[in-house]
């Protein structure tokens, strides 16, 4: 049948597939569902192939027919249109996944998949959001450092230096990704260092003044606010761990026949497993509370629901009530206390107060080689720093 207006008009499904021709190669092919393809037949490299071209009534046979003459152009030079609209659409497809959004996303799924915590992923995301508004739709090729600046800026003048800085270390590893993935050629945040006001560092309140030990040690027993708070503030200052990995402690990972706590990588600031040894005094403290908290998940759960941890402002709240203020002393400050009075003890190698700290070494093959050093002396050091602790508060 011939390829006219009426002609497609008339077509209508039939038993077997056929064809409404115009006789130079274009087609309509009418299927027995009632589907209506058009179909180009051509010869490329001495062999016969068929090119699609659209859905009818999408694609009108006027449509259809300028899509043939342009791939007779192409043959006509030399190339073959199906693989020519396969490239197009390869390089669109590609096109589309180089925004600055899209690979942010793709390079934060990939840290997510390879373990980074809950937590870090939650504030990578509150940082993004500033850069997005400007940088989100645009093409990672196509920033220029006077654009990211200018969002650096912006957030610099709501005063936030720090978030500023964290923002430009945040878009250079999705720069270096964009870049690895073939998408970007520049690290821009490169050269933006020195552009940003570097914020004044402010440590966080400790106590280190072996003489304040006492008093501090005293009123922590005298807390008299709710049982779990109590239990975290009297056993921070014997483990020093982090606020955070103390506030998200499982019983799971409490073993109290080996005298260990396990914390596993995900939960720990250097990403790599943690064990804490558990003194007389630690156990002791774990036990009255696991009659309180014992079947649930976490050891120290918050007060609205125990599938959540305690508020991460708890332990620095309690502090505030035994009347120490912010620049005294804070629920951080219990690692400095132990840092500070442990190598003044003159006692312990360094790199046992380091290891037990879960700091980080910044010699990568030394870190390697140093992998487990210490156990003993660092099981002996918890001990001997929670007597330490008791007599403090007895004195």
């Amino acid at each position: 049948m011939a390829l006219s207006s009426l002609a497609l008009s008339k077509a209508k499904p039939r038993d077997k597939p056929y064809k409404l021709a115009d006789g130079h190669g274009l087609y309509l092919l009418v299927t027995p569902q009632g589907g209506r393809y058009w179909r180009m037949n051509y010869r490329f490299d001495g062999k016969a192939k068929t090119m699609a071209m659209g859905v009818f009534p999408l694609i009108t046979l006027a449509e259809a027919r300028e899509k043939r003459e342009e791939a007779r152009k192409l043959l006509a030079a030399g190339s073959d249109p199906t693989a020519m609209r396969k490239e197009i659409e390869a390089q669109e497809a590609f096109e589309a996944t180089t925004g600055f959004r899209t690979v942010a996303e793709e390079w934060l799924a990939k840290r997510e998949r390879e373990g980074l915590g809950d937590v870090t992923i939650g504030k990578i995301k509150w940082l993004l959001e500033f850069a997005y508004p400007s940088l989100g739709d645009r093409k990672m090729s196509e920033i220029t450092s006077m654009e990211l600046l200018a969002v650096l800026r912006e957030v610099e003048g709501r005063g936030r230096h720090e978030t500023a800085r964290r923002l430009r270390s945040v878009c250079g590893r999705v720069f270096r990704y964009a870049i690895a993935t073939g998408r970007a050629e520049h690290d821009l945040s490169a050269n933006l260092r020195d552009a940003l006001t570097t914020p004044r560092v402010k440590h966080l309140a400790a106590i280190t003044n072996s003489q304040q030990v006492g008093p501090l040690m005293r009123a922590i027993d005298g807390f008299d606010g709710h049982a779990v708070t109590r239990a975290a503030l009297r056993l921070a200052p014997h483990v020093f761990v982090r606020p955070g990995e103390l506030r998200h402690a499982e019983w799971l990972e409490i073993d109290f026949d080996k005298a260990l706590w396990s914390i596993p990588a995900e939960k720990m600031k250097m990403r790599r497993p943690h064990r804490v040894p558990l003194s007389r005094q630690s156990l002791a403290v774990l036990s009255s509370i696991r009659e309180v908290t014992g079947t649930g998940k976490y050891v120290f759960p918050g007060f609205q629901s125990i599938k959540r941890p305690m508020s991460e402002n708890a332990l620095n709240g309690a502090l505030r009530r035994l009347g120490y203020s912010g620049d005294e002393m804070t629920s951080h400050g219990f690692r400095a206390m132990a840092s500070t009075l442990l190598n003044e003890m003159g006692k312990w190698h360094p790199d046992a107060i380091e290891r037990q700290l879960a700091h980080a070494e910044a010699d990568a093959v030394r870190r390697a080689y140093a992998r487990g050093e210490y156990w003993d002396e660092r099981v002996a050091m918890m001990q001997a720093w929670s007597d330490y602790l008791d007599g403090a508060a007895r004195s």
